[in-house]
């Protein structure tokens, strides 16, 4: 394990144990010859296989990966946000723990928003890989988001994304958080891209995500989020030209 990693990568997972290892394989590969080290976090929401047996393994035999687990099932929202406090790395990865994501993305993404100088850059997923239901839900979510929060983001669904690590340290922690990441760093006045990603089958286990937990549950935190929006406090409070000292 590398004393400072540069990149850390979150994985919040549940019962996924099918889907870690190739996971980490593909991180491996992804980041095979660059120069920034890099750790893989997964959080256990609280599993009921073989997933907390195959992360010991796992943490023992590569050297990159830690493991969290929460003492109950609290979702994906609160296993993002414990993999952040945990994270060590000067920028944070996320995907999603079911495989469809591509970790090759995340390099790429790395590199367009050191390039961009942006705090985020979050993923489009270009060709949606699941069912007529998810697809619809997403997208009728997606379109009341905007019009709720008025910002615009193309695919606040997608698992993956870079993040600066500061800037996580101010994201408010509630059931939903994962699918507002982009409008909720906006409002804190940092900038965030958009950039294509891959998108893939579920080759392994079962999708934990239907339309009463995607589409309504989405639709309702929209309100929670216009409510932060008008109350929060604004990150750029200090004048620097009037600050004296150290």
């Amino acid at each position: 394990m590398q004393n400072s990693p540069f990149f850390s990568i979150v994985i919040p997972v549940y019962n996924e144990a099918e889907n870690i290892e190739p996971m980490v394989r593909e991180i491996q590969a992804a980041f095979r010859g660059r120069p920034e080290a890099c750790e893989v976090i997964f959080v256990d929401d609280a599993s009921t296989d073989d997933t907390p047996a195959v992360l010991q393994r796992l943490t023992l035999e590569t050297g990159i990966v830690r493991s969290l687990r929460h003492r109950r099932n609290f979702g994906q929202s609160a296993a993002v946000a414990s993999g952040f406090q945990s994270a060590r790395g000067e920028w944070i990865g996320t995907l999603d723990g079911d495989g469809q994501n591509d970790p090759a993305d995340l390099p790429h993404m790395l590199d367009e928003a050191r390039r961009l100088g942006v705090d985020c850059v979050t993923g489009v997923r270009a060709k949606r890989q699941d069912n007529l239901i998810r697809r619809f839900s997403s997208r009728v979510a997606n379109r009341f988001r905007d019009w709720i929060t008025g910002d615009r983001v193309a695919d606040s669904g997608c698992g993956v994304r870079v993040v600066r690590a500061p800037c996580v340290a101010e994201l408010p922690v509630f059931n939903g958080l994962h699918r507002f990441m982009p409008t909720l760093l906006r409002q804190k006045g940092y900038r965030v891209a958009e950039y294509p990603v891959n998108h893939r089958p579920r080759l392994r286990g079962v999708s934990k995500y239907g339309v009463h937990n995607r589409l309504w549950r989405g639709i309702r935190d929209c309100f929670g989020v216009r409510w932060f929006a008008a109350r929060a406090v604004p990150t750029d409070r200090v004048d620097p030209t009037q600050s004296q000292g150290r």
